[in-house]
């Protein structure tokens, strides 16, 4: 029998920790604690050399149920579309008219936050709405 492994999701991104506070917001996590002997991430960065700093960025699941978010740093910007696609889960055991109106709260609530509204889907035969959505460096997610 296999084990259940505990998984990492890493996001490449311009502005690590700007996009790591964003995503802080839209799912309720936190930044963890800095490093034994900092007593902020800024002094931590600050004892990095020049070129690492601000390179990287985590936020966790305060519960400790959820996994853990990387953001890295990378030279080149997001060019078509990302190849990990996170669907945001606000508006499960809902149908109809409830269902739409969770989803455009929160949609509401993340433009606020920097968030780009892409596409309303309605449900079909298969499938219930979902909102497509952009985070703030271009990535795209749903509320579903």
């Amino acid at each position: 029998m296999s084990s259940i492994k505990q998984f990492q999701v890493t996001f490449d991104c311009a502005e690590p920790e700007r996009v790591a506070r964003f995503w802080c917001e839209v799912l309720g996590y936190v930044v963890p604690p800095p490093p034994q002997g900092f007593a902020t991430w800024g002094d931590f960065d600050r004892s990095l050399p020049p070129e690492d700093r601000g390179a990287w960025f985590a936020c966790v699941d305060p519960s400790g149920l959820g996994p853990r978010l990387y953001f890295q740093r990378v030279p080149e910007g997001r060019v078509v579309k990302n190849r990990v696609h996170l669907d945001v889960r606000v508006g499960t055991g809902l149908v109809g008219e409830e269902r739409l109106a969770t989803l455009e709260a929160e949609c509401a609530r993340l433009v606020a936050l920097g968030a780009v509204r892409v596409q309303l889907l309605l449900a079909d035969d298969k499938n219930e709405s979902c909102i497509a959505m952009q985070d703030i460096e271009g990535n795209e997610f749903c509320l579903d």
